[in-house]
């Protein structure tokens, strides 16, 4: 993607952001305890309420969420849908497998981990498929001016968040830590923070930095850059021994300038593909026609948040690590 398109996203969200709440918010539910359980079976293809399992208010996945609820009601016959408020990836699969929901979003390494049974799903591996790569993750390490903090080896013995229980945020940022040498038990003070406490928490001085992977731009992190003392850490060096430790899932990438107010210059960090996760029991037939809805309906999708602009139907079920759901590559292999 090049700087240009990222550039075009500064400038949209805004727009976005007006926009979003009446494309989404009808389709929002409430957070995950309330919808827990709520699909009763409705993955079957008889039709019903699907739930989809986003993220936090402040990231990319719940916005992203509600639109894609939005499409589905429009445009898959039978089906409404609605998202939960959740922690992200991990819990997002979790919530896949006791059926408490029938779509998450999650992000590749989680993905991977779920369908190995390992990590956070240690002999517990999930039987699950994909609907496609929907964009990019990019782990987005922040910090304000005045802590010190210019480098992960900086971030030892300080205050640091590494991203809310049970996120793809935290799965990274620890394996980060490991790869600069940094023990994420012993060596920080450690926290546990969604991006929007992170945001808050920076403010507020009560940490020194913390972790965020979410598409670009994050709503959050545009909130934090306006004070004009946002920092973002580089770590794109820990790209490699990353892939090479846990898998083809983390590369080097880019946040290009001018993604978030004050940021001048391109910033080296680790991106990571975003899967849209369903169980492998789901119907064929709503497999297909659910993708289809959505990728049939990106500029919609683009309205609600510019990372949506990243869905290509021609790339999107190229995902290595987990098998692409027999009814959304009927799709893609017609659309391809």
């Amino acid at each position: 993607m090049t700087s240009t398109s990222h550039k075009a996203r500064g400038s949209r969200i805004v727009a976005a952001a007006i926009l979003a709440p009446a494309l989404f918010l009808s389709a929002c539910g409430s957070p995950v305890t309330d919808n827990a359980g709520g699909g009763g079976g409705a993955d079957s293809g008889d039709g019903g309420t699907l739930s989809i399992a986003t993220g936090g208010t402040g990231g990319v996945y719940y916005p992203l969420g509600g639109g894609f609820a939005t499409v589905i009601r429009e445009n898959v016959e039978g089906y409404d849908a609605t998202v939960q408020e959740t922690n992200a990836s991990v819990d997002n699969m979790l919530l896949i497998q006791s059926d408490a929901a029938q779509l998450a979003l999650a992000v590749g390494d989680v993905v991977s981990d779920a369908v190995e049974g390992v990590g956070e799903f240690e002999g517990n591996a999930l039987d699950v498929c994909s609907l496609g790569n929907v964009y990019n993750n990019f782990l987005q390490p922040i910090t304000v001016e005045g802590t010190g903090i210019q480098s992960v080896a900086d971030m030892e013995g300080k205050v640091i968040s590494v991203g809310a229980p049970g996120s793809a945020t935290e799965v990274a940022a620890i394996r980060t830590l490991e790869a600069a040498g940094i023990d994420p038990e012993s060596g920080i003070d450690r926290r546990q923070l969604g991006v929007a406490e992170t945001v808050a928490a920076l403010r507020d001085g009560t940490i020194d930095a913390g972790f965020w992977s979410g598409g670009l731009p994050t709503g959050a992190m545009i909130d934090l850059a306006s004070d004009g003392d946002m920092v973002i850490v580089p770590i794109g060096e820990y790209a490699a021994p990353m892939a090479e430790e846990y898998g083809d899932y983390y590369v080097e990438q880019e946040i290009p300038a001018d993604t978030y107010e004050g940021q001048t210059e391109p910033i080296s960090v680790i991106a990571s593909p975003n899967i849209l996760v369903a169980s492998a029991s789901m119907d064929e037939q709503l497999q297909e026609d659910i993708t289809t809805a959505l990728f049939e309906n990106k500029e919609q999708l683009i309205q609600v948040h510019p990372a949506a602009e990243e869905m290509d139907a021609a790339t999107a079920g190229e995902v290595p690590f987990v098998e692409t759901c027999p009814g959304a590559q009927a799709y893609f292999d017609q659309a391809g």
